[in-house]
């Protein structure tokens, strides 16, 4: 099995050398990252300069551009196969509900979607990296079964695994994504030149959050595994606003 390797913490993130590490054990692993942390590029190319590639001396490739880069770039000129599966976390940190839509971890396992390829975004539910000997094994379980059980078309699932040993692990739950309140406000800061700078404010506390969701499942151990799609097609509106523009 060709696996191939990405996240948007960075090449040298212990989630990802992790994972590299324990994957090995199913097949050959390529890692192919960006060299800095682009956590929120969501499924951004770079498309105004050209992007280079080196190698770490533990042999991962990293570029100086997004997750979604490394993944284009891997697939599309940079290996000579096809990889059988893209893999991209371990994220120190939740991506659920709405935090899919910025992710740069979901957006490196898309951008293998979109190429046709089988693929999954792993996330330790957690700032404080505790266990991300959990999230790795929960990682290999789903890519293991890949391997043994390949489903019949490509698919983009979004895992998340609580920050709990894996003893304490409550089982694993299909959901679907939650929903957060608005983003907190902006905090305002001021430069040592006396200008005014702005931080994003932090993400808005579950909304929907009931059982069903990603929300609910990590509250109660569960790990998440959420499949995802690329449509945005907002269908249930498409013969109000057709009937909105024959006014």
């Amino acid at each position: 099995m060709r696996i191939l390797i990405s996240n948007d913490d960075g090449y040298f993130a212990p989630g990802i050398t992790l994972l590299a590490e324990r994957l090995a054990a199913l097949g050959e692993v390529t890692v192919v990252a960006p060299e800095r942390d682009r956590s929120g590029a969501s499924n951004s190319l770079t498309l105004d300069r050209p992007l280079t590639v080196r190698r770490a001396s533990n042999g991962f490739y990293f570029v100086n551009g997004t997750p979604t880069d490394c993944v284009h770039l891997a697939v599309t000129g940079l290996l000579d196969f096809l990889p059988d599966i893209v893999v991209s976390g371990i994220n120190l940190g939740a991506n659920m509900g709405d935090d899919t839509i910025y992710s740069g971890t979901v957006a490196a396992a898309t951008e293998g979607f979109q190429l046709g390829i089988p693929s999954l975004a792993v996330s330790l539910a957690s700032k404080s990296g505790r266990h991300f000997e959990t999230a790795a094994a929960v990682a290999v379980e789903i890519v293991a079964r890949f391997s043994r059980a390949p489903i019949a078309q490509p698919v983009l699932l979004n895992v998340n695994v609580p920050s709990v040993s894996r003893e304490e692990l409550a089982g694993e739950e299909v959901t679907r994504l939650g929903k957060r309140h608005k983003a907190e406000p902006v905090v305002k800061v001021q430069t040592p030149r006396g200008e005014t700078a702005y931080w994003i404010g932090p993400a808005g506390t579950a909304q929907d959050a009931g059982p069903g969701t990603d929300f609910h499942a990590i509250a109660n151990r569960c790990v998440t595994v959420t499949p995802l799609q690329m449509d945005l097609t907002f269908r249930a509106q498409l013969a109000l606003v057709k009937d909105w523009l024959a006014r």
